[in-house]
């Protein structure tokens, strides 16, 4: 089990100074993102599988005002880290989506993932993801981490399925989503699972 120090210095890195990838750079939100952010949430096609059907400035803004990064790991929180890509030369970094995080509790951690439409298909999600669960397992030391998501979602499927996640649940019309009853996938992976994959 990791110290109390060691972990401490991890949570903090987040917060300070974000994870980068190859491309990007995940990082806490800022206000100045939250126009792009609303603007791909308020997208018909990336509201489909999600929990809202309109999306505001105003919801966003309650959302970042709601989140403090103070409390970054705490048990039972919800954050959003943005994606944003790397400053190269004269080119500002541009938010491309970003990834949530509930610590269900000490050990375990529920991720979900939003890609802004433009940027879709391009492996953002994948790099971004990847980075994320390295940092989960391999520096935070936590257990366990899911996914939900909906059934009909099949790319989400997919990009999980090529993370290595398992489908271990189907829950069928568990969830009363948008005037229908809706079925959901549980997915799930394991420290053990993920650092046998990676010394694969």
């Amino acid at each position: 089990m990791a110290s109390t120090l060691a972990l401490s210095k991890a949570l903090h890195k987040v917060v300070n100074n974000g994870l980068t990838t190859e491309h990007f750079v995940l990082r806490p939100f800022q206000r100045a993102d939250l126009e792009a952010f609303t603007a791909y949430r308020a997208d018909p096609k990336v509201a489909q599988y999600q929990s809202w059907t309109d999306y505001s400035y105003s919801d966003a803004l309650a959302l970042f005002e709601k989140m403090d990064y103070a409390q970054f790991g705490a048990v039972g929180t919800w954050f959003q880290l943005a994606i944003v890509t790397v400053a190269s030369g004269t080119t500002p970094t541009q938010l491309v989506g970003d990834l949530a995080l509930h610590f269900i509790d000490e050990q375990q951690v529920e991720i979900g993932f939003t890609i802004a439409p433009e940027h879709q298909g391009k492996h953002v999600a994948f790099e971004a993801v990847s980075a994320l669960l390295d940092y989960l397992f391999i520096e935070l030391h936590k257990h366990r981490v899911i996914a939900i998501t909906d059934a009909q979602n099949l790319a989400c499927c997919r990009l999980l399925e090529k993370l290595r996640f398992r489908r271990e649940a189907h829950h069928v019309k568990n969830i009363f989503f948008k005037g229908a009853w809706g079925d959901e996938f549980l997915y799930a992976l394991l420290k053990e699972e993920y650092k046998a994959k990676q010394d694969a």
